[in-house]
């Protein structure tokens, strides 16, 4: 049976009908328009589905409704500032032409904000650990490292100025 959760997402309050148990993902996608969240497999091993829950990375398809009422939801389209710039981490990936098909991409830099959000310079073993549930089919490995690391440089002279 339905129930009413109120949701955070992106800074903003929503209220969503739906079971209990109904993927956060369907409800940021089909509810609330919000489109950036992907749907890959919808088990939770793609990483397309990416978004902050409490600013830590998680699946979306697997992550049941009613674990995210009353928690702060950031998908992709809540990154770039009110003024429209960009967050680092989505400039450096345009910088390093690190999108090509672009599927997974929201996904990893979702990943990729959480990773920076807690270790401001990364090794690429923990880059790559923090992406290791990420699937990308185009080969655009070497420039998502390159954007991961240039974020990781950016935000860290944004923090010393």
């Amino acid at each position: 049976m339905a129930e009413s959760f109120a949701l955070r997402v992106n800074g903003r309050r929503h209220a969503v009908q739906a079971e209990p148990g109904t993927p956060l993902l369907y409800i940021l996608r089909n509810d609330l328009k919000l489109k950036g969240t992907r749907f890959g497999c919808g088990e939770g091993q793609c990483g397309a589905c990416t978004v902050l829950l409490d600013g830590q990375a998680v699946q979306s398809c697997d992550t049941p409704l009613w674990s995210a009422v009353d928690r702060d939801i950031t998908t992709i389209e809540g990154l770039a500032g009110a003024d429209g710039r960009l967050h680092p981490v989505q400039q450096a990936f345009v910088d390093a032409q690190a999108i090509q098909c672009g599927y997974c991409i929201d996904g990893i830099i979702m990943a990729a904000v959480a990773l920076l959000a807690s270790n401001g310079a990364p090794s690429d073993a923990e880059i790559a650990q923090a992406l290791a549930r990420h699937l990308c089919r185009c080969g655009t490995h070497v420039r998502i490292l390159r954007a991961i690391r240039a974020a990781a440089r950016s935000l860290g002279q944004q923090a010393r100025a």
